[in-house]
C-alpha cells in the first residue's frame, strides 16, 4: 500500500532530521505515541516511510496516515540506539510495534548476594539481586526442586536473610541437619561456601558431578563405619536423581542454547522458546506478541529477541533462531556485551540445530492451536453470560463493560475500595482502580465508603478524565440493599443513569432497583433526591455463566481491595508502630521482623515469645505487645 501525503508540519520535520544514528518517535494528533524505532541514520530511515515510492503494508499505511509528530533522540552508535530502542518500547508499549505481551511472569530459582546467601523462588530476578536460574515451565516443579535441595543442601531454608552473627537460638531445621544455623552463629562461612557451591553447579546443569561427590562421600562413610551418615547421603543422592531424570537429554555437547521458533495464524504470531543448559532441556516456554497480525514472521523474531532479552536474567552461549533478521550483527553484539562472554546468533540450516528449530515449532503450533481454542470457549462463554445478564436484569444494552466495587477496613481503620473491570466476559486488569478512602468516621460506615468511592469514580468520568471512561454497561456492587442504595445515590445526585446492581454473599441473590413513584408522578420529575427503590431479587442457577461472571468479579474486587488495604497496613506498621515503642531501635526491630518473619506474625505472638527474641526483656515484649494491640490492625 502506498504512503498517504504527509501534512506541513511532519514535511517541516522531514527536513531537520539528522544524520545520525538514533531512535525516533511518531505521535498522533493527540500526542500519542504510535511507533517507536531505531536507526544507523536517522534521516534515511525516517524519510523513507514518506516516500511515495514505498510500498507497505497495510498496518504500516495505517500508521503512517496518522503521524502528526516527529521526534528523534540521537546516540553515539547502532548499539546504543537498539538498547534505548528496547527501553522506550518496554515503557511506553506503542499499538504499533510488535511488542512481547506481559501479562504474566515465570518462575526462577535465585541465589541471593548476602553474607550466607539463599536459594529462593521468585518472578522478579532483578539485576544485583544475586544470580538467577530459569525461567522454568512450571511453579510447582520449581518448588519441588527447591525441596529438595533444601533436604539436600543444609542451606537456609526459613527465607529469611542472617547476617551470621547469634540473633536467635537454632531452629528445629538445624536439629534435623537441614540448616547449618546462622541465625545462631553457628555457621561457618567458608563451610556454608562451600555447599553453595554445589547447588550453584547443580542448577547449572552439572548434576553429575554434584552426584559423584556425594556418592564418594557416602562409600567414604560406609567404610569409616557411619553408617548414619552414609544413610543420609544415599537419599540425598536419589533426591538429586529424581530431579535430574526429570531433564531430558537434548545434545552431547553440554552446550547452553536458547532455541527460538515462530509460528503465525489469523490471530497473530507466537514464539516457543526451549531453555537447553549443559545440553538438557530444563524447560520452555510459550510468548504470544501483541500488534503481530500484520508482521512478517522476521519482524517479529526480531522485536521478540531484543525484548525478552532486554531483561533476560541469564544470557546462553547460543541462540538458534527460526529466520535470519536484519539486525543479527548488531543483536549478537548487544548480546555478548550483555553476557560479558561470547554469544553465538545462529540461524542453522541443518543438523542438531535445525532439529531443535523444528521441535520448538512444533511445539509452538501445538501451543498455539490450543490457545486459539480456549479463546474460541471462553468468548463464547462470555457471550452466554453476557446474554444472560442483559435479559435476567432487563438492561439497555448488552453488559460488555461490568466494574464490580468493594470496601476494605478493618473497624474503620485505612478504608479502601477497589473497582475491578471485565470487557467481553474477561477480566481487562490495565482498567482496574483502587481508592484510598477520604471519609475518616468515628465508627466503621461501609455505605457511606461506598458512596465515595462511585461517587469519585462517577464524577472523574463527568470531568473528561480518560483513566475512567467510559462509563460500564453494569455496575455490580459488593453487598446487599444498603451497599447498593448507597451507590444509587451518588449516582442519582451526579444525574447518570448507567445500571447498578448488588450482589449478596450467602445466598448469591442480585438485586435490581426500581424505582418507586411518589404521588402518581413521573419518575423523569424526580429528583435524585426525591427518589426511592424497592429491590426486585433475581435468582440464577449456580452454575449458570451469568451468575458465575458476577461472582468472580465480586472475587476479584474483593481480593483486589484487600490486597491494598494490607499493603497499607503493613507500610503503616513497619513505617510507625514499631518506631513509636520506646526503648525499640533499628536493630532490635530488625531482629524482631527476622525472628517472626512478618508484623503479622509479631502481632500474633505472646509475651513471652517477644521476650525470647535476644535483647528484649519481659518488659519491653509486654510493651511492644501493648502497642501492637493498640494500633487496631
Amino acid at each position: 500500500m502506498r504512503s498517504a501525503p504527509t501534512n506541513p508540519h511532519v514535511q517541516e520535520r522531514l527536513k531537520q532530521l539528522p544524520k545520525n544514528p538514533g531512535c525516533y518517535i511518531y505521535r498522533d494528533e493527540n500526542g500519542s505515541i504510535l511507533y517507536i524505532g531505531k536507526a544507523v541514520d536517522l534521516r534515511s530511515r525516517v524519510r523513507s516511510y514518506f516516500r511515495a515510492s514505498t510500498n507497505h503494508s497495510t498496518r504500516i499505511a495505517r500508521m503512517v496516515h496518522r503521524i502528526r509528530e516527529i521526534e528523534w533522540m540521537v546516540v553515539e552508535s547502532e548499539l546504543e540506539a537498539l538498547v534505548l530502542e528496547c527501553n522506550l518500547i518496554k515503557e511506553h508499549r506503542p499499538p504499533y510495534n510488535v511488542r512481547l505481551r506481559d501479562d504474566k511472569s515465570y518462575p526462577y530459582i535465585a541465589v541471593t548476594k548476602e553474607a550466607f546467601p539463599r536459594v529462593i523462588f521468585t518472578r522478579n530476578p532483578r539485576r544485583g539481586f544475586g544470580r538467577s536460574f530459569g525461567p522454568y515451565t512450571s511453579a510447582w516443579q520449581v518448588r519441588q526442586t527447591l525441596q529438595v535441595l533444601h533436604k539436600v543442601f543444609p542451606l537456609i531454608p526459613c527465607g529469611k536473610s542472617w547476617s551470621g552473627k547469634a540473633e536467635q537460638r537454632p531452629c528445629l531445621y538445624y536439629h534435623m541437619g537441614q540448616c547449618m544455623a546462622p541465625c545462631a552463629g553457628m555457621s561457618d562461612r567458608a563451610e556454608y561456601g562451600e555447599v553453595l557451591v554445589q547447588v550453584t553447579r547443580f542448577l547449572e546443569g552439572k548434576e553429575d558431578g554434584v552426584i559423584q561427590d556425594l556418592e564418594a562421600q557416602m562409600h567414604q562413610a560406609a567404610e569409616d563405619l557411619e553408617f548414619e551418615k552414609a544413610a543420609t547421603l544415599r537419599d540425598r543422592v536419589a533426591a538429586l536423581q529424581s530431579v535430574q531424570e526429570r531433564q531430558k537429554v537434548m545434545s552431547d555437547d553440554g552446550q547452553d542454547r536458547d532455541v527460538i521458533a515462530v509460528v503465525q495464524d489469523e490471530r497473530g504470531a507466537a514464539v516457543q522458546m526451549l531453555y537447553i543448559r549443559q545440553g538438557r532441556l530444563i524447560g520452555q516456554q510459550y510468548y504470544t506478541l501483541d500488534g503481530s497480525k500484520e508482521a512478517s514472521p522476521t519482524e517479529a523474531v526480531q522485536e521478540f529477541v531484543k525484548q525478552y532479552y532486554a531483561d533476560a536474567p541469564e544470557i546462553p552461549r547460543e541462540v538458534l533462531l527460526p529466520v535470519e533478521i536484519e539486525e543479527r550483527a548488531i543483536v549478537q553484539q548487544w548480546l555478548r556485551q550483555r553476557r560479558g562472554s561470547a554469544v553465538t546468533v545462529e540461524v542453522p540450516q541443518g543438523g542438531e540445530g535445525l532439529r531443535l528449530i523444528d521441535m520448538a515449532a512444533t511445539n509452538a503450533e501445538l501451543a498455539l492451536r490450543t490457545m486459539a481454542l480456549e479463546l474460541e470457549q471462553q468468548e463464547q462463554w462470555g457471550e452466554q453470560a453476557i446474554q444472560q445478564l442483559t435479559e435476567a436484569l432487563d438492561l439497555p444494552t448488552p453488559a460488555i463493560r461490568i466494574e464490580g466495587y468493594d470496601i476494605s477496613n478493618i473497624q474503620g481503620k485505612m478504608p479502601v475500595g477497589s473497582m475491578v473491570v471485565t470487557d467481553n466476559g474477561a477480566p481487562a486488569k490495565d482498567l482496574y482502580r483502587r481508592f484510598k478512602i477520604k471519609w475518616n468516621p468515628e465508627s466503621p460506615n461501609d455505605f457511606a465508603m461506598m458512596n465515595e468511592v462511585l461517587m469519585r469514580r462517577l464524577r472523574k468520568f463527568l470531568d473528561g478524565d480518560e483513566k475512567f471512561s467510559p462509563l460500564p454497561d453494569l455496575i455490580v456492587i459488593d453487598g446487599g440493599k444498603g451497599q447498593l442504595h448507597a451507590a444509587l445515590k451518588a449516582r442519582d445526585l451526579l444525574g447518570l443513569t448507567v445500571p447498578m446492581v448488588g450482589l449478596a454473599k450467602k445466598q448469591e441473590i442480585l438485586f435490581v432497583p426500581v424505582v418507586d413513584a411518589l404521588g402518581g408522578r413521573n419518575l423523569e420529575d424526580l429528583s435524585a433526591i426525591e427518589r426511592e427503590y424497592s429491590y426486585r431479587e433475581v435468582v440464577l442457577p449456580l452454575t449458570s455463566p451469568g451468575l458465575m461472571l458476577v461472582r468472580k468479579l465480586r472475587d476479584e474486587a474483593h481480593r483486589f481491595a484487600l490486597t491494598y488495604h494490607r499493603k497499607l497496613r503493613d507500610k503503616r506498621m513497619s513505617g510507625s508502630v514499631l518506631d513509636e515503642v520506646p526503648g525499640i531501635g533499628p536493630k532490635r526491630r530488625r531482629m524482631l521482623l527476622r525472628t517472626f518473619g512478618s508484623l503479622e506474625a509479631i502481632r500474633r505472638a505472646s509475651v513471652e515469645e517477644i521476650a525470647a527474641v535476644p535483647t528484649l526483656t519481659m518488659r519491653q515484649a509486654e510493651t511492644i505487645k501493648e502497642y501492637m494491640k493498640s494500633d487496631g490492625v
